[in-house]
């Protein structure tokens, strides 16, 4: 049986990080002590789905997507994961792992603002094995959008919103971290 496989996306520069005062990669800077990417695959793992890191170093995000899908080519669907979403709960991923066996797309958001991971199945395959460049997945989300195939799924998790860009970011993530810790 086909599974549905978590693609984490773990390429980018980086560079608002540097640029906001970090230092190094945005997903080896600490967290509570332990890289951002930690966090993140902690939720995958705990999540039970089945799961892939994207980080040869493409040159945008687009590129990273193709090599994920191409290296899992025979998954029933793929959830895209930025590697900066720490606090992503594997609820979450599961969440949009079972409406992706209903709709092509799904984009979930939290309190209207769209979040990740945005899921696509198997029929977005070779659409996905197409993209290069640093637009990601939004030509494939337009593309499903117009044949009325995206679902849009509200999630009560800020974690799926909550990317590390800068360093105010990560400060609070880590806040955001410290709140649930309460």
């Amino acid at each position: 049986m086909r599974q549905t496989t978590v693609i984490v996306l773990a390429s980018g520069r980086g560079e608002r990080f540097v640029a906001s005062g970090g230092t190094g990669s945005k997903l080896q800077a600490l967290l509570r002590g332990r890289p951002v990417l930690e966090h993140t695959l902690d939720a995958v793992k705990a999540s039970g789905l089945a799961w892939h890191v994207e980080g040869a170093g493409h040159p945008g995000m687009g590129d990273s997507i193709a090599a994920g899908v191409c290296a899992t080519q025979d998954s029933a669907a793929w959830l895209i994961l930025p590697g900066d979403l720490p606090l992503v709960s594997p609820q979450s991923l599961r969440l949009v792992a079972e409406a992706a066996q209903q709709h092509a797309v799904v984009l979930p958001s939290h309190q209207g603002v769209r979040g990740h991971p945005v899921a696509f199945r198997a029929e977005c395959r070779e659409d996905l094995l197409a993209l290069d460049g640093a637009e990601g997945a939004a030509a494939v989300v337009r593309q499903w959008s117009a044949l009325g195939q995206v679902m849009r799924l509200e999630l009560d998790d800020p974690g799926i919103v909550t990317d590390i860009d800068t360093v105010a970011d990560l400060a609070r993530a880590e806040a955001l971290l410290n709140a649930r810790s309460a």
